[in-house]
């Protein structure tokens, strides 16, 4: 925007007087004098109606007109208003000067002020400009005007002419530009960002008396402050600093736009009243000064917060958020911010404003000016916050919402998802943008819309019920109400996530038809299941065909008469073979988590070089193998997560081995009944026998007792532990979570039994307070009570008691093979004969060994497990001293029998 034309000499800062006084012309009031009575004390004046005539309006403005076109002429503004006011006196003197400044014009002065260019002109708008910024170009500095258009000395005035000098220049000052005699120091650069943001420093001319000089630069304090918040405004109008710094601008801009009308007000006192001075300009803009300075040093804060100032340290963010950004801002075609940048935005910019508020609790002005900035800026987060508690959904394009939505995590992940990510990080907190407010109701915010969420997407909410939430809702963190708001909508959406999920899906039935299914209970169709699959399941796993087995699966279900013939959920049962033995799975699970950190302490002398089911090399078979998968619809999938249903599949593998090893040990006993090689004996009738036939047939029958007592122990023992995990440490645990499932389901006033009301109070549970994250957590928690106390993840103890069940299962399969040793000796007899036929010693010393392996391997081991668990009882798990005593009946005996066999051939050991 050009000024004045090439040969009109003027001073460097009249082009922008002019064209800024003709500007506030047209918007400036006819009349504003100074009230300080009126509600805008803010800002120290105010503006009054105007009470002129329009005659007195056109005079007064022809009047200012007449002056403006005068100050442009190139002489000192005292010695223009002293021609307009009158003075006599120096007349000639003035006139000398004008000739002298038109000589110097006219010789030299023309071609450095065409090269200066006082100019300004209109950026085009860009992609990244915000809509509101400044779009006028920087004007040039004075400190590079040609000295031919320099202002006189202030020395050369008289002390009412420096007065008003001064106060010409302050107003022009106070709106960021240059004056004549109060300039940029040379260490300020309107071209460096920073530079701006802290806002100028200004220097005034020498020769300006000392009281005025003093009253003067503490007035420029507050130009800087308001250079420095235009600046501000501008940067944080940008569309990566969010919705709450935006609203913070505003008000700000609000404050500044006052604070310009003031400015105006005092030009107009100028302009129209002789006798204002310097010292009625700074009472007046003393109350402003206060306001300024809180806002300065407010936007000065928020700047380092955002690291717009350079000077501090970047702090770590979380990554995992970055890319979260950056992946949806590709998605939306938007810029995204540079990754690990720090940044003050949304709840952290209320964080700030709080903190602020909070210690500027002895200055009245100063918590009046934060709690409206606070009121104006909390708006926007407000309602994305009533967003998200009253309809779950998050709407937060700037990343500035103290929760945090992962877009790439599907509830469809959630059958294959063993890490519950969809419950636990599709929705996270941002704790960096937790304002104060919501600190201490952070929890329940998230929980609100989570619930929400899933209620609105299973369409259990209709529109009429949100319609109903609408009536009450809070606007600002100010208002009354915004306790009661969070707290009624986490009541309802918890309330309606419950009533889903126990009520329309049948989350009791549901977890009722697991149990049958997964800890055998009442499985007469699995047992019938296990007799139709014998022949498939004794294959290795490789070779099993999965299909054939749930073929068999399905034809058990639906066989009238059975248990599961009548669940109404049979048919999302499946049948899987793993590749990985048990102990080899659970063993990979417990070494990654730590879970047995607690038992390391035992000292136990074992060797593990012996080959188990974590040897990889194994080839596993089908009963090894075989588990059960479930499919469960959303959202029961929140509470029957894949991660649960983990847990199930490790103890029904874990159930099944010990049934399936009852099994063999029940058709080794039932094979010790009822062949002819076991239960025959020898006659003591016939005297013709020898006296070492006699001692080697004993022998065989010491033999007998030993097998015999030793398949006793081992079913003694797997029973035993049977019976300790179904009865002892499943059964209880599930009447436990049964009851607090329906203490949850149990409205609040409902009667319900007065067992599991007292076993609520025990525990310290009440049905009116449960929620849907509790009902997890207990299902979670059970689930992990039952592996602990099945010695499901204990390291030692599954190597112990595997070793345990691995003796006893190659005992059971391997009689056929003691009964084949047997056979040889009775296959010829027959008891009306003279003599039997002879006994091979060498053959007779090889039985007792392999018995005696056996014997030393099972005792050695159950001795070992009992030492272990005897530790664990006394220092973590008191249930294992019940199992230690069942136990114990299984080792009773052992050594007795083991010593029995002494002279000769019951000596021979491992």
């Amino acid at each position: 925007m050009s000024t004045a034309p090439p040969s009109r000499p003027s001073s460097f800062a009249e082009p922008r007087r002019t064209s800024a006084a003709s500007a506030r012309l047209k918007s400036r009031p006819t009349s504003a004098a100074v009230d300080s009575g009126d509600a805008r004390a803010a800002i120290g004046l105010t503006r009054k109606s105007s009470t002129t005539t329009t005659t007195e309006t056109r005079t007064e403005r022809r009047n200012l007109e007449e002056r403006l076109i005068r100050r442009t002429r190139p002489k000192s503004p005292p010695k223009a208003r002293e021609a307009e006011s009158g003075r006599a006196g120096r007349g000639g003197g003035e006139r000398e000067r004008v000739r002298r400044d038109e000589k110097v014009e006219r010789d030299g002065g023309r071609s450095d002020s065409a090269a200066w260019a006082s100019q300004a002109t209109l950026l085009a708008p860009t992609a990244t400009t915000a809509p509101l910024a400044c779009r006028v170009s920087i004007p040039p500095l004075s400190r590079h005007a040609p000295v031919a258009i320099a202002p006189p000395s202030l020395s050369g005035f008289s002390l009412e002419e420096q007065e008003r000098a001064v106060i010409d220049d302050l107003l022009f000052v106070l709106m960021g530009f240059e004056g004549q005699y109060i300039t940029y120091t040379p260490s300020y650069s309107p071209f460096d960002e920073k530079s701006r943001l802290i806002g100028p420093t200004f220097r005034i001319a020498h020769g300006l008396d000392p009281s005025l000089r003093d009253l003067a630069s503490g007035m420029l304090k507050t130009a800087t402050h308001h250079a420095a918040l235009d600046i501000f405004v501008e940067a944080l109008c940008s569309e990566e600093s969010g919705t709450v710094n935006h609203a913070l601008c505003a008000a700000i801009r609000k404050l500044l736009k006052d604070y310009l009308i003031l400015i105006a007000q005092l030009e107009h006192q100028l302009l129209t009243n002789p006798g204002f001075t310097l010292h009625q300009l700074n009472l007046h803009l003393k109350p402003t000064s206060h306001m300024m300075q809180q806002l300065y040093s407010l936007a000065q804060e928020v700047l380092k917060e955002n690291s717009m100032l350079g000077d501090v340290e970047e702090e770590d963010v979380d990554a995992s958020d970055d890319f979260e950004n950056i992946l949806e801002s590709l998605r939306e075609g938007r810029d995204s911010a540079m990754p690990g940048k720090k940044s003050c935005k949304g709840g952290s910019t209320l964080r700030l404003l709080t903190r602020r508020l909070q210690s500027s609790a002895g200055d009245p002005a100063a918590t009046q000016l934060l709690t409206t900035l606070l009121r104006e800026s909390s708006r926007p987060y407000m309602r994305m916050l009533n967003e998200w508690l009253h309809h779950g959904n998050v709407r937060d394009p700037h990343s500035e919402f103290l929760i945090r939505e992962a877009k790439s995590i599907r509830r469809e992940g959630l059958q294959q998802d063993y890490t519950d990510e969809y419950w636990e990080k599709r929705y996270t907190i941002r704790p960096e943008l937790v304002p104060p407010q919501l600190e201490g109701l952070k929890e329940r915010v998230l929980l609100a819309g989570k619930y929400l969420n899933v209620v609105r997407e299973c369409g259990g909410i209709t529109p009429t019920d949100m319609e109903t939430q609408k009536d009450d809702i809070p606007l600002t963190f100010d208002d009354p109400r915004f306790l009661k708001n969070v707290s009624t909508a986490y009541a309802f959406a918890n309330t309606s996530l419950l009533h889903l999920l126990l009520t329309t899906h049948a989350l009791p039935s549901r977890l009722k038809s697991l149990k049958h299914y997964f800890f055998l209970d009442r499985s007469d169709f699995f047992t019938y299941f296990l007799e139709l699959s014998s022949s498939e399941l004794r294959k290795p796993a490789k070779n099993v065909n999965a299909s054939k087995l749930q073929s068999l699966l399905d034809i058990v279900l639906r066989q009238p008469g059975s248990v599961a013939a009548e669940d109404p959920f049979k048919e999302d049962v499946r049948v899987e073979l793993s590749d990985t033995g048990l102990t080899g799975w659970l063993m990979r699970v417990v070494n990654v988590q730590g879970m047995d950190a607690d038992a390391s302490a035992l000292s136990l002398h074992y060797n593990t070089s012996g080959r188990d089911d974590s040897n990889p090399s194994k080839e596993i078979s089908g009963y090894e193998a075989l588990t059960l998968d479930y499919a469960v619809p959303f959202p029961l999938s929140l509470i029957i997560s894949r991660n649960t249903l983990t847990r199930y599949q490790l103890l029904f593998r874990y159930l099944l081995s010990l049934r399936h090893l009852e099994v063999l040990l029940t058709q080794s006993w039932t094979e010790h009944t009822k062949n002819p090689a076991w239960i025959a004996r020898r006659s003591r009738k016939n005297k013709a026998v020898s006296p070492e036939v006699i001692a080697r047939q004993r022998q065989v029958e010491v033999w007998k007792r030993r097998a015999w007592c030793l398949r006793a122990r081992m079913l003694c023992f797997v029973q035993q532990l049977l019976y300790f995990c179904t009865s002892e440490v499943i059964e209880p645990n599930w009447a436990g979570f049964m009851a607090r499932l329906a203490s949850s389901a149990k409205p609040e006033g409902g009667e319900g039994l007065p067992e599991q009301q007292q076993q609520q109070q025990q525990q310290g549970t009440e049905g009116t307070k449960r929620t849907v994250d509790e009902l997890m957590q207990d299902h979670v928690d059970f689930l992990a009570t039952c592996l602990k106390e099945c010695m499901l993840t204990n390291s030692k103890l599954l190597r112990i008691n595997s070793k345990v069940m691995s003796t006893c299962t190659l005992f059971a399969n391997y009689t056929a093979a003691l009964t084949r040793y047997l056979s040889p000796s009775n296959q010829n007899s027959n008891p009306n004969t003279a003599e039997d036929p002879p006994i091979d010693p060498a053959k007779l010393t090889k039985m007792f060994s392999l018995l005696s392996q056996y014997e030393d391997h099972f005792a050695r081991h159950l001795k070992i497990l009992l030492d272990a668990l005897n530790y664990l009882a006394a220092t973590e798990t008191v249930g294992f001293l019940g199992l230690c005593g069942r136990l114990s009946m299984a080792g009773e005996g052992g050594g007795g029998v083991m010593g029995g066999g002494g002279g000769g051939v019951g000596g021979v050991g491992v």
